[in-house]
């Protein structure tokens, strides 16, 4: 789950999805939160023939909590993450007030029939909107993202990941191929250079690479300087660590 200070405001948003505290606890398969509002479970995996599910919110402080949920399909086109407004799952209530040391639920319900072979993908923002600062004409946000995949009807989906790195605009760029039917989650991930260097890319949750979508990384000029000759990718995939060979540009 993704927390920002920024809500999306246009019909379709591209978006980086970083890897954030919010994210780390994602991978760690915890509830994840923020000031007094904890939310759980972090991700959400429909099978084929479940139609509701829900998201957790539970308010510690002594004040309310206000809120507004909205759902997105979730795709990523040109390396990026990109939302678009959607009613193939329905989020309820829309709009949320959870009171002190008190919890509510909110209610995911499909209306789309189950996707034939490759999942689907969404994202539910929940958009926390402190009353008092609205009052003294400061209206800070916070946001939280939540993902959701709804599983296709093949029994056998895998994601199967292949790694390139390119030059693209003048940056040295790290592409995630994800050719199979399942997203792939990509934790902790480093470079090794054939020497057996390591080249840290990321500590924790690097992203996701959607199923039969790509996702980029631009490297650090420092960190891209080095990876000359045959480079190994050693990232975690879905929970499991996993080892790629990577493919330059051009190859």
């Amino acid at each position: 789950m993704r927390r920002s200070s920024r809500m999306p405001r246009i019909p379709s948003v591209r978006v980086a999805i970083a890897a954030t505290a919010m994210s780390a606890a994602m991978l760690a398969g915890t509830a994840a939160g923020a000031a007094n509002l904890q939310i759980s479970p972090v991700s959400i995996a429909f099978q084929p023939s479940q139609a509701a599910s829900g998201i957790n919110l539970q308010n510690y402080g002594e004040t309310p909590l206000y809120g507004q949920v909205r759902v997105y399909a979730w795709d990523q086109k040109d390396g990026v993450d990109v939302l678009t407004p959607t009613t193939d799952l329905v989020a309820s209530p829309p709009v949320i007030e959870v009171a002190p040391n008190s919890a509510q639920t909110i209610r995911l319900v499909r209306r789309a029939s189950a996707p034939a072979g490759v999942e689907r993908s969404y994202r539910i923002l929940i958009d926390e909107i402190p009353r008092g600062d609205a009052a003294s004409g400061v209206a800070i946000r916070l946001q939280y993202s939540v993902p959701v995949f709804v599983a296709g009807s093949s029994a056998a989906a895998a994601p199967a990941v292949t790694w390139t790195l390119v030059r693209k605009d003048g940056d040295t760029v790290l592409r995630a191929a994800n050719g199979g039917t399942l997203h792939a989650q990509l934790g902790a991930t480093r470079l090794r250079t054939e020497a057996g260097q390591d080249v840290e890319i990321s500590k924790g949750l690097l992203g996701y690479a959607l199923a039969g979508r790509s996702r980029e990384w631009k490297l650090a000029q420092d960190k891209a300087a080095g990876l000359q000759g045959k480079l190994t990718v050693i990232t975690t995939v879905n929970t499991r660590e996993e080892q790629f060979p990577v493919v330059p540009d051009g190859n």
